[in-house]
């Protein structure tokens, strides 16, 4: 359709699985799950059809510490993606008939995310980079956790998680500012602030965790502490990353891909909390050389700790990183997404430029100092889920990272 134009919407709220206690483990993934199946006057179909009824979609997601409601349509949808986003989180239904469905539906989410070699790792190493803590635990839950789940239960939680003060509605895209104002005031406006639960103080405790399976690729996951998202050192550590695993320029995809063959897939990245953040290392590997790989990432994170980027690494991390905010820039959904959570962290969205001035200033000195702050010693979490031989992966990450400290 010629001419067509659109908007992405992104309603943000701050809260997620790190709010919850252990017998509350999930209850934010349910109930984002829970509340497309009814809202307001509307039905499970009635919200898809609303909207796909227009050319549009509506999606929904549910992190640590946001659930995110996204809507992508013509402009001429602005106002309904508003109100069905505002019943959403305003006026769900929580029918029990509902929930007892959706419980088993959610516990093949569960039963798949740990069949599924490549997350459940994951899961591990979380576990014991935060453990007994909410940030450790799995963001679905446990078939355990959920059970207990009744509409009563649920409405609580709705009302304490989905309050209006801990919202953010950002739109991008063809859409005018007085109108989307109109609409929010008219949709949120006489909303009032619930009680809320808050989370605690992160930890990062660190361990190994192994998961033996006749599967025939080791799936390696190390983590170790790193920057929260108000930390002034994050655009250095983000150069970090990149120098070391983010691409196939990078230095792990170089070394143990290409001149050892001993991964073929391998990258770092990194997490930010309001409070903590990880720089984790994924990869997989034939399991007779798991050891080897852990070695030798092990070998570089302290090899650039120490000594640095190149001049040429620091010049093409750069450039990759402020490309990547120029082209989110040009999605509206990505844009959308961005401006909500930067403002439910720093109160205010952050200028592409000036994201990129930042990133533009760090000195390949204070890249090595963001790689030596990462190592404190004891301090890492491994995870090794794959055939048996490969378990000691996991310990020779973290012995031979701090053997020289």
């Amino acid at each position: 359709m010629p001419g067509l134009q659109t908007f992405a919407l992104t309603l943000a709220v701050a809260g997620g699985a790190r709010f919850e206690d252990p017998a509350r483990s999930g209850w934010s993934h349910f109930l984002e799950h829970l509340v497309f199946k009814g809202a307001g006057a509307m039905s499970a179909r009635d919200i898809v059809e609303r909207i796909e009824g227009e050319g549009g979609t509506i999606n929904a997601a549910t992190g640590y510490e946001r659930t995110s409601f996204e809507v992508r349509a013509p402009a001429s949808c602005l106002a309904l993606a508003v109100e069905v986003v505002a019943d959403l989180v305003r006026r769900p239904t929580l029918d029990p008939a509902e929930i007892a469905r959706e419980k088993d539906v959610v516990a093949q989410e569960i039963a798949e995310a740990f069949d599924t070699p490549d997350d459940h790792v994951f899961e591990m190493a979380q576990g014991r980079a935060f453990a007994g803590q909410s940030l450790g635990r799995p963001i679905l839950g446990t078939v355990e956790s959920l059970a207990p789940v009744d509409a009563a239960g649920l409405r609580d939680w709705a009302e304490r998680l989905y309050s209006p003060d801990r919202m953010v509605l950002a739109v991008s895209g063809a859409v005018a500012e007085t109108e989307l104002l109109r609409l929010a005031e008219a949709a949120f406006g006489d909303a009032a602030p619930r009680p809320a639960t808050s989370a605690s103080p992160a930890r990062f405790d660190g361990g190994a965790a192994t998961l033996s399976r006749r599967i025939e690729q080791a799936n390696l996951v190390f983590q170790l502490p790193a920057a929260d998202a108000h930390d002034p050192i994050l655009p250095a550590q983000r150069l970090f990353v990149e120098v070391l695993g983010g691409g196939m320029a990078s230095r792990l995809f170089q070394s143990a891909r290409e001149e050892r063959g001993l991964a073929y897939s391998i990258d770092a990245y990194g997490e930010t909390y309001e409070d903590a953040g990880v720089l984790g290392v994924y990869a997989g590997a034939a399991a007779e050389r798991a050891e080897e790989l852990a070695a030798l990432c092990a070998a570089e994170i302290s090899a650039l700790a120490e000594h640095g980027p190149t001049d040429a690494e620091l010049s093409r991390a750069k450039a990759v990183l402020a490309a990547g905010l120029f082209m989110a820039d040009e999605s509206p959904a990505a844009r959308a997404g961005r401006l909500a959570a930067q403002t439910l962290i720093y109160g205010a969205p952050i200028p592409t430029p000036s994201a990129e001035a930042r990133l533009r200033a760090a000195s390949a000195a204070e890249v090595a100092g963001a790689g030596r702050r990462l190592l404190v010693p004891g301090r890492a979490a491994a995870a090794v889920l794959g055939p048996r031989r490969a378990a000691p992966a996991g310990q020779a990450f973290v012995a031979m990272l701090f053997a020289a400290t």
